[in-house]
């Protein structure tokens, strides 16, 4: 499975944005996708994940709210959509695929495949 992650970019405060995650290589309905981000200086965190058969989600809850991700099975990509930014949603963001997990995950141990970041950066 390879995933390559798209969208980022610069943006005001409050502004939006849409991350898109293409994969390519065999997907199946018990895996997961899910996105991270990395800021300077910090460890890489979970921001939110879906799983690719049951379409269920899981957020963070520091983005609880404000971000939504979900899935276009025929297109093999799954999007984050980024409502009300803010400077510490700063980071680059990197989606990576769980395989045969069943529920979408938390943890970034859980994820086999990762992808090359994007870059957010939310000025203030």
């Amino acid at each position: 499975v390879q995933l390559q992650a798209s969208g980022g970019g610069l943006v005001q405060a409050g502004g939006s944005l849409r991350l898109s995650c293409a994969i390519s290589g065999r997907i199946f309905s018990r895996d997961a996708v899910g996105w991270f981000r990395q800021a300077p200086g910090k460890e890489r965190e979970f921001v939110a994940a879906i799983g690719w058969g049951s379409g269920s989600t899981i957020e963070a809850d520091a983005v609880k709210g404000r971000f939504a991700v979900s899935r276009d099975n025929a297109r093999n990509t799954i999007y984050l959509q980024m409502n009300s930014l803010k400077p510490e949603d700063t980071a680059v963001y990197y989606c990576a695929a769980d395989v045969n997990v069943g529920n979408p995950q938390v943890t970034t141990r859980s994820y086999e495949f990762w992808g090359r970041g994007t870059q957010v950066t939310v000025s203030s």
